[in-house]
Order: structure tokens, then C-alpha cells, then sequence
């Protein structure tokens, strides 16, 4: 799921912050003239010293595995991509005959790094090693396998594959029996909420805050979800669905590894960041009823058009959320935090939008649209919603419609646990400079994602951190994503030693 990220300050030896820097330098072409020569003076450039690494490979070969590690691994990466429901394009939705097909590719690929493997009643694809000690809490790690329509190829897979093929390296070696826990991947069968328009359905499973009635939403063909696993061979019921729930104490913490889906890296040239927090999200369903006519016969006095509302209603939602200290207040203490985060996290989106009967010639006689919200900040979140339920209510009321809104998806902001970032950063710290063969100098990126990722649903079960990893151009969700192989190398490299520390 992607949306812009937001950073902070850029400096040398500081991490990244919003508020710092990218309001002081809108506010203040001086300061933005003074960073520039700054980050010029600074070690970091795009290429990060990684262009010719290649080069040395055949000297430091024994240690950066890169047959594994960055060859194989991209390999992989562009044979899932073409494993497809699309003719044409890349789609895997939940339980497709290409997610299933998807699934058991990886399953194979999990084998192959020495995991013992199994499907659970959710369609989740899982592989556990269980170490020296198989009663230790585990560490999980993994991403989804589905996809978004018309999608790119690195979103979720990447996150499945870099951590695969850092165990094969540690199997290879003789090393896998050597973890000191248990550590499970795990492929989510659903996070993008593509098929059933409800997100996290593989992970939520896992983290046990899935409900039972899930299972009798319908897709648009009205499939229910029961019936898509059971039409693939899989029986659940509600007492196996609660089965899924792993047990808090059983699991020490949970790792993802995803693709950006933001410019930053590429614009600080730097390959990996650990993410610090993930914004909260909801969506909104906004209906709108008002009088469907002749579009030449109603005068514009005597109009109950919907279009006009919605029309109104969108543009109050973007002056809403680019300038939200123009509509909101706070008390006290509240005030300057909600307000920083907010104009630094805040990023608002109608998606989609229709109409009935959708005619040239006919005045609608209602219009419904899609109200996407993001920001780290719950509390100020919560109070743009509120903010912008009661405008558009006076501007439906104003132009004689009736308005309704549908909650359709909320979930709070999470922040990544500090022990697992700071291990994530050295273990970049450890990566880059295997690829180097220097030590790294430059802080490495500290990041907020504005996109939603399985750990949000993984933080109601235990502890979370995350890698991003940089994409051209910032781009996702969209055939142009792409990640440099070196990129996916580096990732790799950083997995590897992070697992190391687990030895």
C-alpha cells in the first residue's frame, strides 16, 4: 500500500525529522540554500559508493554471497512477478488461482533455505527453523504475496525473498541450526485488501484482531472469504479461524523489509532506512443523494445536485489537509504537537468517485466517493475527520442533499520498537560496509511511512520493526517500480547480519 513518506531533517550525523527541515525551507529559501550546501558537503551520493562494487566481488566474495544475496534473489523477484491472474499485467488477489500458484512457489523457495513448511487455514504461507532452542520466543519475519491490479513487482515479494535468501546463506553455511530462537517467514496471503476492500487480512489472522465475521465478506462476484479458501481446498470455521492466533509469549518480535514507495532514499542517496513509525489510517465512504433530472430542463435555481456537493465537499477536503491549522484548534499542551505532526504527516486522497446513472445528459441522482486519511498523529487525525464530517454536512445541507458517511477501514498510528530499529540500523551499519569494503560515515535515514504495511496488524501482537528499502523514482503500485539489484543486494546483506545477532 503506498503514499508519500515523510522524513525529517537531513544531516550528517543526525537522523531525519519533517519537522525540521521540510517546513523551515518552505518558509525560508535561505535555510533551504543553507541545507543544500550541506547535504553537497556531506558523504552521501546517490550511488553511496556501491557502484563499483561489483567490480570486487570476486575479492570479498565470501562474504557477500551475491549469487544469493542480490542474483538469485532478483531472479526470484522477476519470476514471481510474472506469476499473474493479469494477461499482461501483474494482479494476485486473495486465493486466486495466481496467489495460490504464488504461494507454492515460495513454499518451494522456503524449503530450499532449509525451513520446514506448512499453509495455514488462512491461506498464509509459512517457513520456521527452529534453532538451538525450538521454546524460545521466535522472531517473525515476512511480507505479503498479493498485489494490487496493474501492480510492480518489488511490493511485498521483496520483503519475502531478501529474508529467504539470507537464511539460504546461513544454511549454506552450516549455520541455521546455529539461531539461538526460532525464526519464522511468513508470506500473508492478503494486505492489500484488493479482492474483499478489507486490508491486512493475512496478518490480522496472525495478530489474532481479525473477527469472525470476516469471513462472510463478500467480494464482488459475492464469493465470501470462507468460500474462496473452501473453493482452494481450505476448510475454516470460526473455531480455527481464533486457532490462528499466535500466543504473545511465544513470539519475541516481528521484521519487515518493503520497497520505499517514496522518493526519499533516492533524493538522499542512500539504499536502506530503518522506519521509525507508520502513519494511521481511515477511509472513509461518502454518499451523497440529491434530485437525478433532466440536465436541460431544471434550472440551475431549483437543482438538489449531488455532483456540485461532492465537487464542494472535495476541494474543503484538500484545503482541509494541506492547511490544517486554518480549520482545527487545540488545548493547551496538545496545540503545537498535533499542528507540528500534522503539517508534516497529513496526506488526504479521493480515490475513486461515481455517479448514478452516470449520463451526460442527466442531473445524478447521487454520487459516492472514497475519502483516503493518513497522519502519525491519532489524535489530530481523528479531529480532521471530525472537522470534515461537519463542513460537509453544512454544505450538504446547504445545497438540499442528504449526506451520509461510512467508517470503512481506522487504524492507529504505530511506532517501530526502539531495540528493534537500533539493531536494524547496525545491522545496515554491518551490510553497507561488507558492500564497500569502507566503514559508512553517513547517518543512515530514519523514516515515517505513510503507507500501511503488515506490521501495523503485527504490532497488536508483539513488538515491530522495519527496512525500507529505496525505489526509483519513488514509485509503487504501478509496473514502473523498480528496485536496483545492488539495492536488493544491500538489503540482503543488512538482513543477514541482523539475523546473525540472533546466534
Amino acid at each position: 500500500m503506498a503514499t508519500v513518506t515523510r522524513v525529517t531533517k537531513i544531516s550528517h550525523h543526525s537522523a531525519i525529522d519533517p519537522s525540521s527541515i521540510f517546513t523551515s525551507c518552505f518558509r525560508n529559501s535561505l535555510v533551504l540554500v543553507c541545507y543544500l550546501v550541506l547535504l553537497l558537503s556531506s558523504n552521501i551520493s546517490p550511488s553511496f559508493g556501491l557502484s563499483g562494487v561489483g567490480e570486487e566481488d570476486e575479492n570479498r566474495g565470501s562474504d557477500l554471497y551475491p549469487e544469493i544475496l542480490r542474483d538469485e534473489a532478483v531472479a526470484r523477484l522477476h519470476q514471481l512477478g510474472g506469476v499473474s491472474d493479469g494477461d499482461g499485467y501483474l494482479e494476485r488477489t486473495f486465493m486466486s488461482p495466481a496467489a495460490v500458484r504464488a504461494g507454492n512457489l515460495i513454499r518451494e523457495w522456503m524449503e530450499d533455505a532449509g525451513l520446514r513448511t506448512w499453509v495455514d487455514s488462512l491461506g498464509n504461507v509459512h517457513g520456521r527453523v527452529e534453532g538451538r532452542n525450538a521454546s524460545a520466543e521466535a522472531l517473525l519475519m515476512g511480507s505479503h504475496l498479493d498485489t494490487v491490479v496493474d501492480a510492480g513487482k518489488f511490493d511485498g515479494s521483496l520483503g519475502i525473498i531478501s529474508v529467504l535468501a539470507a537464511l539460504k546463506v546461513l544454511n549454506i553455511n552450516g549455520k541455521l541450526g546455529e539461531l539461538s530462537r526460532p525464526v519464522e517467514v511468513i508470506a500473508f496471503s492478503d494486505e492489500e485488501g484488493v479482492r474483499f476492500q478489507s486490508t491486512f487480512l493475512g496478518s490480522a489472522a496472525v495478530a489474532g484482531i481479525l473477527p469472525v465475521s470476516a469471513l462472510k465478506i463478500t467480494d464482488k462476484s459475492d464469493v465470501t472469504i470462507q468460500d474462496a479458501l473452501k473453493k482452494n481446498s481450505i476448510e475454516i470455521t470460526e473455531e480455527n479461524l481464533l486457532q490462528l492466533k499466535y500466543d504473545p509469549k511465544s513470539v519475541w518480535g516481528y521484521v519487515e523489509i518493503h520497497i520505499e514507495q517514496g522518493p526519499v532514499l533516492e533524493w538522499v542517496g542512500y539504499p536502506l532506512a530503518v522506519v521509525k513509525g507508520i502513519a494511521g489510517q481511515t477511509r472513509l465512504k461518502v454518499t451523497m443523494r440529491g434530485s437525478q433530472g433532466h440536465a436541460g430542463t431544471v434550472p440551475m435555481s431549483m437543482r438538489h445536485d449531488p455532483m456540485a456537493s461532492a465537487a464542494e465537499a472535495i476541494v474543503l477536503l484538500e484545503s482541509l489537509c494541506k492547511h490544517p491549522q486554518d480549520f482545527l484548534s487545540f488545548d493547551g499542551h496538545c496545540k503545537s504537537f498535533s499542528m507540528e505532526s500534522l503539517s508534516t504527516s497529513l496526506v488526504c486522497t479521493v480515490g475513486e468517485i461515481s455517479t448514478w446513472p452516470s449520463a451526460s445528459n442527466v442531473i445524478p441522482g447521487q454520487v459516492t466517493f472514497t475519502v483516503d486519511l493518513r497522519t502519525i498523529d491519532d489524535m489530530g487525525r481523528e479531529a480532521v475527520v471530525y472537522e470534515f464530517s461537519n463542513r460537509m454536512y453544512q454544505i450538504c445541507d446547504k445545497r438540499s442533499v442528504s449526506c451520509t458517511i461510512d467508517h470503512k477501514h481506522d487504524a492507529d498510528a504505530v511506532i517501530c520498537d526502539s531495540e528493534l530499529s537500533s539493531k536494524l540500523k547496525s545491522a545496515t551499519y554491518i551490510g553497507l560496509k561488507r558492500m564497500t569494503g569502507a566503514a559508512i560515515e553517513d547517518e543512515v535515514p530514519v523514516l515515517m511511512s505513510g503507507a500501511g504495511h503488515d506490521a501495523m496488524a503485527l504490532s497488536h501482537l508483539t513488538k515491530v520493526g522495519m527496512l525500507f528499502v529505496r525505489c526509483r523514482g519513488g514509485i509503487s503500485h504501478s509496473p514502473e517500480e523498480h528496485v536496483l539489484d545492488d539495492d536488493v543486494w544491500a538489503s540482503g546483506l543488512a538482513i543477514l547480519a541482523f539475523i546473525e545477532t540472533q546466534m
